[in-house]
């Protein structure tokens, strides 16, 4: 039996990462984590090696775009791919976002269909990158 891929959530909103990570688990297919806050997030990502990382562009304390900016400037968090799940949808945003090299953005509320594309694409690149 093949290894599941890890993915990693990291939002603040705690029935909407426990919601994401049934639904991505009921494929068989990953193994989800959840952190609720961005604390310690690069010792985390290092215990954790994910696959990919969902993450939440607005949180209390430390940003989505700030986790970004530590992702890479660190040399796991580099190879990791990051999808924006937000329920921000200001271009602009996005357009920063993007800056950061995220593999996809994403609006709440998300549809389970586009969110399976978008971890599955993440991790194809991944797998051509490194």
């Amino acid at each position: 039996m093949p290894l599941k891929k890890k993915i990693m959530i990291i939002d603040d909103e705690e029935s909407f990462a426990s919601m994401l990570k049934l639904r991505i688990e009921s494929s068989g297919d990953y193994e989800v984590m959840v952190s609720p806050e961005a604390k310690d997030i690069i010792k985390r990502v290092h215990d954790f090696r994910p696959d990919v990382i969902l993450l939440d562009m607005l949180m209390p304390g430390i940003g989505g775009l700030d986790i970004c900016y530590m992702l890479n400037h660190d040399p796991v968090g580099l190879t990791i791919p990051v999808i924006i799940v937000s329920g921000d949808d200001k271009p602009k945003d996005k357009a920063n976002a993007f800056k950061f090299g995220i593999s996809d953005y994403l609006v709440k509320p998300v549809d389970d269909e586009k969110l399976m594309k978008a971890i599955e694409k993440a991790i194809v690149l991944k797998s051509e990158q490194f």
